[in-house]
C-alpha cells in the first residue's frame, strides 16, 4: 500500500531513500542538500517521499515562499499589476507552495526504477495530494507544480485529475552535441550567427579563463556578480548566496565546477556547471554589467562550454531557463514543460483560471523576450 510523507529536510529522507528514486541524477541528493544548506531565507523547503510497504518508490522536492504573481506575467499583465501595486503594495503577492525546487531545471518528481509504469500516475497523484494537504495546513493559498516536462505524462495527468490549471512552463534549452568539432557546430547555424560568433570568439584572447572547484577568497565577488545578473533579469525567483555556489562545489565533487573569466586580475564573470557522463548542465552564468557585455562574455562562455562537451565526449549541453531568443539563434531546442496551479479559495481559483491567458505566453515562441 502506498503512503506519502512530507518532510522539512532532505536529511530526514536520507540519501539512500532519495537516491533510490533518482539514481544518477545530477540534481540529486547532494545538489538539493547544498541548496537547503545555502541559507536561502526566501524559501522553506519541503520533501515528499512516497513509500510502498516501507520501500521508497517516489519523491519530489518542494518549497514555500511569498510569490509575486507578476513574476511570470506577460507584458500587458505585468503593467496592470504594477499600476495596482502603486495603490496596494502587497497586492498580487500570495503564499505559494510549489512542488519542485526553485533551483532545479524541472519539477524533479522521481520514481524508483522497477516500479510498474502503470503505477507512476498513482505515485504522482499521491505525492501532490500529500504536498497540498501539508502546505494548506501551513497557510499556503496557492499550490503549484513547477515546470513539469510534458514528456513525463503522469505528472501532468495527476495535476489535471486533481483540478490544477495548466499553463506553459519554463523549459531548459538543450543542444545535442552531434558534431565533431567547433566548426561542425558553427556550420549548423545561420551565416550571420556563424560570422558573429567567430568575431566574438577572437575576444577570448584578452581574457584569462580558469576552471576551479574552490572559490575561497572570491565569495564576495561571486555574490556581487550574481546580484548584478539578477538585477538585469526579466523574470526571477531565487535569490542565491555565495554559500549556494560554494556548497554545490563542496558536496558534488567532480560533478561540479566553476569556469571563471578574468579581465586582468578582475573577475568579471563565472559559470557554475554540473556534469555527468552524458550532459554538461549550465546552472548559472553571471557577469559584470559593464565589462561582461563589452567582452562578449556570454557568447565566449557558450563557445567555451561547447568546447568542454567536445573534449569530454559529452552528448548534451543543457543551458538552463530564460534567454530563449539568443539560445534559439545558437541552435537549441526547448522540450516543453507545463506549470499547474490551484488556489485554496474556490472564487480566487476561478478568477486565476479566468486570468490564466495573462500567464500563458510560451516563453520560447518566436518574438518572445530573450
Amino acid at each position: 500500500m502506498l503512503e506519502a510523507r512530507v518532510l522539512t529536510s532532505i536529511h530526514q529522507v536520507g540519501q539512500p531513500a532519495w537516491d533510490a528514486c533518482f539514481p544518477g541524477a545530477l540534481e540529486g541528493f547532494d545538489y538539493l542538500a547544498a541548496v537547503e544548506g545555502a541559507g536561502l531565507s526566501d524559501f522553506a523547503f519541503r520533501y515528499v517521499l512516497v513509500s510502498d510497504e516501507g520501500r521508497p518508490v517516489g519523491a519530489a522536492p518542494g518549497f514555500i515562499c511569498d510569490y509575486p504573481l507578476d513574476t511570470t506575467l506577460n507584458g500587458a499583465g505585468r503593467g496592470l499589476v504594477a499600476a495596482i501595486r502603486r495603490l496596494a503594495p502587497r497586492a498580487f503577492t500570495v503564499r505559494l507552495a510549489a512542488l519542485g525546487s526553485p533551483c532545479t531545471e524541472d519539477v524533479g518528481l522521481g520514481v524508483a526504477p522497477g516500479v510498474d509504469p502503470a503505477r507512476h500516475g498513482e505515485i504522482a497523484r499521491l505525492a501532490l495530494q500529500a504536498f497540498e494537504t501539508a502546505t494548506l495546513a501551513e497557510g499556503c493559498g496557492l499550490i503549484a507544480v513547477k515546470d513539469a516536462p510534458v514528456a513525463i505524462v503522469h505528472v501532468g495527468q495527476a495535476a489535471r485529475a486533481l483540478g490544477y490549471q495548466p499553463t506553459p512552463g519554463m523549459p531548459s534549452a538543450v543542444l545535442d552535441i552531434d558534431f565533431a568539432d567547433l566548426d561542425g557546430y558553427l556550420a549548423g547555424l545561420s551565416r550571420a550567427t556563424r560570422k558573429d560568433l567567430r568575431r566574438k570568439l577572437r575576444g577570448a584572447a584578452a581574457l584569462r579563463i580558469e576552471e576551479r572547484r574552490d572559490l575561497s577568497g572570491l565569495e564576495a565577488r561571486i555574490e556581487a556578480l550574481y546580484a548584478q545578473t539578477r538585477a538585469r533579469a526579466d523574470q526571477q525567483l531565487e535569490n542565491l548566496t555565495a554559500a549556494y555556489f560554494t556548497g554545490v562545489l563542496a558536496r558534488m565533487g567532480e560533478r561540479a565546477f566553476c569556469v571563471l573569466y578574468f579581465a586582468g586580475d578582475d573577475l568579471i564573470g563565472f559559470n557554475l556547471l554540473l556534469q555527468d557522463a552524458e550532459t554538461l548542465l549550465d546552472k548559472f552564468f553571471c557577469m559584470e554589467t559593464d565589462r561582461g557585455p563589452a567582452h562578449d562574455l556570454y557568447f565566449i562562455s557558450w563557445l567555451h562550454n561547447i568546447g568542454l562537451c567536445l573534449e569530454r565526449g559529452l552528448r548534451r549541453y543543457q543551458s538552463g531557463q530564460a534567454g530563449y531568443g539568443a539560445k534559439r539563434r545558437l541552435g537549441c531546442a526547448f522540450p516543453p514543460t507545463e506549470m499547474f496551479f490551484r488556489h485554496r479559495q474556490p472564487l480566487i481559483d476561478r478568477a486565476l483560471k479566468w486570468a490564466a491567458p495573462l500567464f500563458a505566453d510560451d516563453p520560447t515562441a518566436e518574438g518572445a523576450a530573450a
